[in-house]
């Protein structure tokens, strides 16, 4: 039977492929777009599935939100061929410079303008690890917030959940509704099928700015930040070193030592006989080399 009071929040992010070579940017701190790729978060995805599970199961309403620029629309178009979902994307240029804090004033805020009785979303990121903002927005919210979660149950107005803990352990927990759940990665999302993406290029997208949450700008951004980015700097490379030929070496030799950065090749003798004459022989080559008296 339908359930139109269980409505689901889910929180989609993008990560960095961490598979290719990240380079930094020339000009500040950070790592360039250039040849950077990005993919969905899987662990959003399991959240993803999790919402269009009980979906299927109990009529919820399922939407889905991003926090970024337009290219986030191709990931809300994903979750929309995966199945019937609303998307938001919300962005603003107000935000550059945010932190943890000020970014989960805006989840927060958009926790409270939806009014979700579930938000789920992943328990970290793939690239960064793991990511405060959700539980920080729970806090303001006064939400509870259940982590690293790997399975789910409705029991009237509460949910059970089984998360994972230390060292290979599991809990199961209870918490009221509404909560924000972070799911592990479990790697259960579904494939969408051809029609299925066909049909979602043209998903709507729902955008809104700044000006539709009602939050002040000093909230926000690098204003609202309570770790502001402070002055960095780049620290001096090792100078290489020189060496130095000997002045009595011939001059073809001084060029072999001056190319070779002063290493010398491995002689590669086989030493033969008794284990007294091995013995005397090892001592003579440390003599020479200094090491012994």
């Amino acid at each position: 039977m339908p359930n139109q009071d269980l409505n689901i929040l889910v929180l989609l992010r993008e990560c960095s492929d961490p598979r290719p070579p990240a380079k930094a940017i020339t000009r500040g701190a950070g790592i360039s777009d250039r040849g950077l790729r990005r993919i969905a978060n899987p662990a959003d995805l399991s959240a993803l599935e999790e919402a269009l599970r009980l979906k299927d199961h109990y009529g919820a309403t399922v939407t889905v939100l991003a926090i970024g620029p337009e290219r986030l629309d191709d990931l809300l178009r994903l979750a929309a061929s995966m199945g019937e979902v609303r998307c938001i994307r919300f962005w603003d240029h107000g935000l550059e410079g945010s932190d943890a804090v000020a970014d989960a004033r805006v989840l927060a805020r958009l926790i409270n303008i939806l009014a979700p009785k579930l938000v789920f979303t992943g328990s970290r990121l793939l690239d960064r690890g793991d990511d405060p903002v959700p539980a920080l927005a729970a806090a303001m919210e006064t939400m509870p917030c259940l982590a690293t979660v790997t399975d789910l149950k409705l029991a009237g107005s509460c949910v059970e959940a089984l998360r994972k803990v230390d060292r290979g352990g599991r809990q199961e927990v209870t918490a009221p509704c509404p909560c924000v759940v972070q799911f592990e990665d479990l790697g259960v999302s579904r494939y969408p099928t051809v029609d299925a993406v066909a049909a979602a290029v043209n998903a709507p997208v729902t955008r809104w700015h700044l000006a539709d949450l009602g939050l002040p700008f000093w909230e926000v951004g690098a204003t609202g930040a309570c770790l502001p980015l402070a002055e960095f700097g780049v620290p001096r490379p090792d100078p290489v070193r020189v060496v130095t030929p000997d002045a009595q070496l011939p001059t073809f030799e001084r060029i072999l030592s001056l190319l070779s950065g002063g290493i010398k090749a491995r002689e590669g003798k086989l030493r033969t006989g008794s284990a007294d004459e091995l013995s005397a022989g090892i001592w003579q080559i440390l003599q020479q080399e200094g090491i012994a008296p």
